[in-house]
């Protein structure tokens, strides 16, 4: 693994800070992280592919070191200017997951010229429907959200989200899955404050357009993550021309958290072809 020294930041970002860091020389490789996580989820694949990209990794606004301020806002436009900031105006390679994952897919959409590759972790389309059973842990999040017991309501999301379907907590990675709950709880944290608004990306849904996508994309999914999810993966590699798909097994919604050399290879392997 590469020695990166970042250099770490805020950018003024629509009268936002948000946290950036950057490391390494080469074509600019950007990742995005989960809902449910911060730029500390790409620990290991930003110190991992620094020797081959000029690697970024940032905090979306209300999570991790990125404080939430009051007014709308949307993630697509916060990336947009967070990459002018930062003066990368050559192709991307943008990597995302989950919620992350969606607003790659969005800043692909929106501006295909700018976008190189696109990896989609654990994620789908915004706005896909799919008729699938969803977790009843779900309920209990809700009930704990209702009560204000945030660790309770982290601690569930980690069940559902990082131990995964068909695993129990004492079978995952415990140095991982503690990271797993503290980047959750930052951004429960975050969202208490109750301040701004997130507004979609978009007005027409990505769900509707992936047959326009004429990038290299590479899907990777989780064996244990949601139903969901794993269908829309399917989706993907169906509606997608140029989607590949690679399930990792003993995985569950951040399978580079589960497997971190595994998701590299994978990850590299699809880089290389590109």
């Amino acid at each position: 693994m590469s020695e990166v020294q970042p250099v770490a930041g805020l950018a003024p970002v629509n009268q936002a800070q948000i946290y950036y860091e950057r490391g390494g020389e080469g074509a600019p490789f950007v990742m995005i992280h989960a809902g449910v996580a911060d730029s500390r989820q790409w620990e290991n694949e930003f110190a991992h592919f620094a020797d081959r990209f000029q690697v970024v990794r940032y905090d979306l606004r209300g999570f991790g070191q990125s404080e939430p301020v009051a007014g709308d806002y949307n993630d697509l436009e916060d990336l947009i200017a967070l990459l002018d900031f930062l003066q990368l105006d050559q192709p991307l390679i943008l990597m995302g997951c989950s919620m992350g994952g969606g607003l790659a897919m969005d800043f692909a959409l929106a501006h295909p010229a700018r976008v190189k590759a696109l990896i989609m972790v654990g994620s789908g389309p915004a706005g896909l429907e799919l008729d699938v059973p969803e977790p009843a842990k779900f309920e209990a999040v809700q009930k704990a959200h209702e009560t204000g017991d945030l660790d309770l309501v982290a601690e569930l999301e980690t069940q559902i989200w990082f131990d995964g379907m068909g695993r129990t907590s004492a079978q995952v990675d415990q140095a991982m899955r503690g990271l797993a709950y503290t980047m959750n709880r930052t951004a429960l944290a975050h969202d208490a404050k109750q301040l701004g608004k997130r507004l979609p990306n978009s007005s027409r849904p990505a769900a509707a357009q992936l047959d326009t996508l004429r990038i290299p994309v590479l899907v990777i999914v989780g064996a244990n993550d949601l139903p969901y999810l794993l269908t829309a993966a399917d989706y993907m590699e169906e509606k997608i021309p140029s989607a590949r798909k690679v399930v990792m097994a003993d995985a569950a919604h951040l399978p580079n958290l589960d497997h971190p050399e595994a998701f590299q290879r994978i990850v590299a392997e699809f880089l290389e072809a590109v």
